[in-house]
This record gives C-alpha cells, sequence and structure tokens, in this order.
C-alpha cells in the first residue's frame, strides 16, 4: 500500500509541475476518483486535483444509500431500474466493505397522491427483484403485509388510512469512505492526488493542455500538463468548463437537499422507511437507521448560493419535521432533537429524463395489471427492451417538474477536454468507464497510442480486495485479527465495517502500543493509519468524511477532539498559528453542522 500523507504533499505538488501526464482530473469527488481508478489501473499517468478535501461536495452529502431507485417502476421505467439495479450489483462487487444490504420498508397509504397503491407497489416489486435477480424463494425476496401486520412491524407509523407494508431490498452507503477508497486505488496504481487545489484555467501549449491552478494552503500556482484533461467537478461544472471554453453555456441545475440526523431514543425504526413526504410534492423521505443514530432526508430546492458552504435554513428544518411527525406521530421530533446535519447541492442536468424521474399520469389497477403482463413478456424473452420502452412511451406521458429533473449524465468529448456532467452515485463506475472510452478513442486518434482498459466491473477498491461473496465472513475475520492485537469485539467490528480489508493495516498501528494523550489506542491507530494513507489535511477531514465521529457519534466526539487536534499537531508539524486556525475551522464548521446558531435563533424567539 502506498503512503497518501499531507506530510508527501509538498512533494506531490512538484512532481505535479515535472511531469507531463497523459490526463488530468478536476473533481476529488466520486465521479473524478471512479475516473482515477480506471485510469492509472489503465496505466495512464494520471494526475487528479480538488479545490477542498476529497468528497467535500455532493459525495459527502448524499443520503449514502446505493439504491436500485424503486419509485421509477412507479411510471414503470424498467430500464433505468434494470440500468441502476445492475450496477448497484458490480459497485458492491469492486467495494464490497461498503455497500450493505438492507431492508427498505414502503408504508403504503389509501391516498389519492400516493406514489404506489398496494397493487402498484406488489406489482413494482415484483419486477424490481426479477430485475436484481432476486428468486422468489430467497430471504431478500419482497413481502407485502396489509395494515394490521404493518403496525406491529412498525409501531410508530401513522396508522391512518394504512393500508400495508412494502419489504424490499436495497443496500446502504458510506459515501465519503467510497471516494476515498478509490482515490486511494487510483494512488496505489500510480496516480498523483492532490486536494486543495482550484483550477483557474485551462490553455493549449501544443499539444498539450496546461492546466493553471492555485494552491490553496500555499496560494502559489501550479501548472499541470497533460494530453487531456477531465472534468468531473460535480456541481461546478459549468465553471470549469468555462476555463476550456468561454462561449461554454450552462447546463447544471443545483438543487439542495438536506439531512437531520436523531438519537434513536427521538426516532427509532428498525430498518430503512421510505415514504411520500406528505407535502404534495412529489418527493420521498428516506427514514435510516445508523450507528445508534436515525438520520432523515432529503429535501430538493433549486440553489443557486454559495455551492462550498450551503447550509440548512429554517425552512428546511419545518419542511422535514413536518413530515417526520406526521409520518410518527408519537414522536414529536424537534429542531432541538437535531444532534447533526448535512447538506449538499446536486448538479442535475435541466433537461432529459434518463432516471425517469418524472410525473406521468397515474394508473388505475386494471392498467397497472395491462402494463405488468406486458412486462412480464419481456422478462420471458418475448418482447425486447426496446419494444417494451416504445410501448410504455406511448402509454405513459412526461411532465416534468422542479424536482422531476434528470439525475441522469452526459459525457462529452471536446477539443481535449472530456466534459463528464450529471449523474449519481449509483452510476460513478458506469460513468467512469464511459468517459474512459471517449479517453481511449482521443488517445487512438490524436496520440495513435491504444489504451487497453481495466475491467472496471471486477477491479477492486482499496479496502475491499477479498470475496465479495463472502462479505460478512471477511468482515468478520479482519474484526478477529483485530481481536487478537487486545481490542474489544465492538470497536474491531466497527474498524472492520469502515476501513474492510485496510483493517489489517491498521491492526500493525494497534501493535505498535503507541497511545496518543486523550485517546485510546483503537482511535490513535485509526487516526495516524488516515494521517499516513488518507490525505488528512484538516481535524474536519478526518472528523467528517473519514470517520463518522461528527454525524453518528458526537458524545465521544466532544470528548476526544482537542486530543485528535493535538495528535494532528504534532504528526503533521504545525506552528502555532496553523493550529490555531486549524482548531477555529473545525469548531466553526462542527458549530453549523449542528445547527447551534439555527437553535440559538429559535431560543431567542
Amino acid at each position: 500500500m502506498v503512503k497518501f500523507s499531507f506530510k508527501q504533499r509538498d512533494e506531490l505538488v512538484t512532481k505535479l509541475k515535472q511531469t507531463d501526464f497523459d490526463v488530468v482530473i478536476i473533481g476529488g469527488g466520486i465521479t473524478g476518483a471512479g475516473i482515477a481508478v480506471q485510469a492509472a489501473g489503465a496505466g495512464l499517468k494520471t494526475a487528479l486535483i480538488e479545490m477542498q478535501d476529497f468528497a467535500e461536495g455532493t459525495s459527502s452529502r448524499s443520503t449514502k444509500l446505493v439504491h436500485g431507485g424503486i419509485r421509477y417502476l412507479k411510471t414503470f421505467d424498467v430500464d433505468v431500474v434494470k440500468d441502476t439495479v445492475q450496477e448497484r450489483a458490480r459497485v458492491q462487487r469492486i467495494a464490497p466493505h461498503i455497500p450493505r444490504a438492507a431492508k427498505m420498508l414502503m408504508p403504503i397509504y389509501k391516498d389519492p397522491d400516493a406514489t404506489f397503491t398496494p397493487l402498484g407497489i406488489k406489482v413494482a416489486m415484483a419486477i424490481y427483484d426479477q430485475l436484481s435477480g432476486i428468486s422468489v424463494n430467497s430471504p431478500a425476496s419482497h413481502r407485502f403485509l396489509n395494515a394490521q401486520e404493518a403496525q406491529e412491524y412498525l409501531p410508530q407509523i401513522n396508522s391512518t388510512k394504512l393500508a400495508g407494508l412494502a419489504i424490499y431490498l436495497d443496500y446502504k452507503n458510506n459515501d465519503a469512505r467510497l471516494t476515498i477508497d478509490n482515490l486511494k486505488q487510483a494512488v496505489d496504481d500510480g496516480a498523483i492526488a492532490v486536494s486543495h487545489l482550484q483550477a483557474t484555467e485551462i490553455a493549449n501549449d501544443g499539444d498539450l493542455k496546461v492546466v493553471t491552478a492555485i494552491d490553496e494552503l500555499s496560494q502559489t500556482a501550479v501548472q499541470i500538463r497533460s494530453k487531456l484533461v477531465i472534468n468531473a467537478s460535480g456541481p461546478w461544472f459549468d465553471q470549469v468548463a468555462r476555463l476550456a471554453d468561454q462561449q461554454h453555456q450552462p447546463k447544471i441545475r443545483g438543487t439542495k437537499g438536506i439531512h437531520l440526523v436523531v438519537d434513536t431514543a427521538v426516532l427509532n425504526v428498525p430498518e430503512t422507511v421510505y415514504f411520500d413526504s406528505g407535502h404534495h410534492d412529489g418527493r420521498m423521505i428516506f427514514v435510516i437507521p445508523r450507528f445508534g443514530k436515525t438520520y432523515f432526508g432529503t429535501t430538493d430546492t433549486d440553489y443557486r448560493g454559495d455551492y462550498r458552504n450551503p447550509e440548512v435554513e429554517p425552512a428546511d428544518v419545518n419542511y422535514l419535521l413536518s413530515a417526520i411527525n406526521h409520518h410518527f406521530p408519537s414522536t414529536n421530533v424537534t429542531l432541538a432533537d437535531v444532534e447533526s446535519s448535512w447538506v449538499g447541492i446536486r448538479p442535475l442536468i435541466g433537461t432529459g429524463d434518463y432516471n425517469g424521474n418524472t410525473q406521468k399520469k397515474n394508473l388505475n389497477d386494471s392498467q397497472i395489471r395491462e402494463v405488468s403482463q406486458k412486462i412480464q413478456a419481456y422478462f420471458e424473452h418475448k418482447v425486447s427492451i426496446e419494444q417494451l420502452d416504445q410501448y410504455l412511451t406511448t402509454r405513459l406521458s412526461p411532465d416534468k417538474s422542479a424536482s422531476q429533473v434528470s439525475r441522469g449524465f452526459q459525457i462529452k468529448l471536446d477539443n481535449g477536454v472530456v466534459n463528464v456532467s450529471g449523474g449519481k452515485l449509483t452510476d460513478y463506475r458506469l460513468m467512469a468507464q464511459m468517459a474512459m472510452e471517449q479517453v481511449k478513442t482521443y488517445f487512438q486518434t490524436h496520440w495513435n497510442y491504444l489504451i487497453k482498459l481495466i475491467d472496471s466491473t471486477e477491479y477492486q477498491i482499496s479496502g475491499g480486495h477479498f470475496d465479495p461473496t463472502k462479505v460478512e465472513l471477511n468482515l468478520e475475520r479482519f474484526a478477529k485479527i483485530l481481536m487478537d492485537t487486545g481490542l474489544n469485539s465492538k470497536t474491531a467490528s466497527r474498524i472492520a465495517s469502515l476501513f474492510g480489508s485496510n483493517a489489517l493495516k491498521i491492526a500493525d498501528y494497534v501493535k505498535t502500543g503507541r497511545q496518543a494523550p486523550g485517546l485510546t489506542l483503537a482511535e490513535t491507530s485509526v487516526l495516524n493509519y488516515s494521517l499516513d494513507y488518507e490525505m488528512v489535511v484538516r481535524p474536519i477531514d478526518f472528523f467528517l468524511r473519514r470517520t463518522n465521529y461528527l454525524l453518528f457519534d458526537p458524545t465521544r466526539m466532544e470528548q476526544i477532539q482537542e486530543a485528535v487536534i493535538t495528535e494532528m499537531s504534532y504528526q503533521l508539524g504545525w506552528d502555532l498559528e496553523t493550529e490555531r486556525a486549524m482548531r477555529s475551522e473545525y469548531y466553526r464548521i462542527r458549530d453549523v453542522i449542528q445547527l447551534r446558531q439555527l437553535k440559538e435563533n429559535q431560543d431567542d424567539e
């Protein structure tokens, strides 16, 4: 495993200046990280720059699912769900330590505005399981409980007009860890990745492209030469595209989504619950248990503010609390109960309907039966997916609204720049593969150079180097190795779950016996591993994106935050001014995530 540490950053920046690269990727979110894996794996000299911490934008601010999008089956977008569940399975193979199978619970109500009727969800789940390759005899096969059974299974749920409860399989995810483990694999394969470098210019120098970036830590300019540039900057896509083409017309529509976290003592659900918002806006809300906490979201509103620092606003909180308290009337969740939050900007393409995320006319039960028979003909290989799609298109009519803009993606090669726009996390590997196909074409036509692409459906990333068909068995094995070093079973399991096969490297740190003041041996080992192999630059990187402390373990975080800052200062050689600035930034961001100002304003009213 190659070290990937801030201690090497000056050396890495020097390499950026002195090397002629094959590709330079702008954007260190999940899309850029996925492209870096495939580019470096193919043997290309690969550079990646990110203006913030890796995954600091959208890629650490999702609902933290790799899900199949069963809601698209309301309008029978079979091809969309087919693509999504297949891609979900591929991500699970290449990152088996991160996506985890989990039940999804969807309460169904007798409501004319409901996304699904009882018959509609039964048909949708049957189609969904077939597309997912889940047999009817599998323990993961869907179920539908009647209203009484639903109340027994989910006693806190609102029982008024409750028709039943749908139960099917989906996957939880850790978005930030998926991003960093992709980047670590790319670095292991030879890529150079540097955070806190903001691209400010893309120019030509003969046959090469020159990307000028400002080092936000030293405030110096860095010029990076490469044969090709890849724009994978997510919500900042238009700004980067304009660096290469001043005539570029904006195509990204940013929408804001927030999530709130409470303790399970406030809101306790056995599995992920998924329901209509109740605001008659076509949105659905997730309620997800994790690490003794429950988080819920999301909103979806147009956003034109600061993409770097979007914040939760009172209207966002009111929207979610209203939905939660309506569906769980005995809970009475308030702003005071919220322990943490996150808010992200989705880089939507404002046209197109790749994801079927549209409002189409509702079908009655008779029409649902008719459509389901046509779909069954597809599963029996009597009609092609193209014939089925044509039939469904004539049967259903599109009507896009504010929160039904495409989550699809576009990839376009233009004058030595591969522009990757839109997309969602579940499709990151596919987007990277399609971008690399454009790279291959460009190198063949412009450089007479043949690139052999990797099979990215099987190319496992850092932390995921084990049999993906035996995930739990392997994670237990990693945990057992950690326990053999003296860690208790709960701590060992948590580390194995978070770091996968890289837990073995953390075990090496534990074996040294070095324990920083104020930290346990396990906490010291995880921190030092993250400093050495995960390019942690600031305390907030560690607490928020490398681990889940700030979101899901605030009590322990409060106890160790000063000890972590002190250890980071020691390990990274900060002077007093740097340590003071790092501490100040951490507490400022912590307070924003914990909604302290919102709570104070409410108390003053």
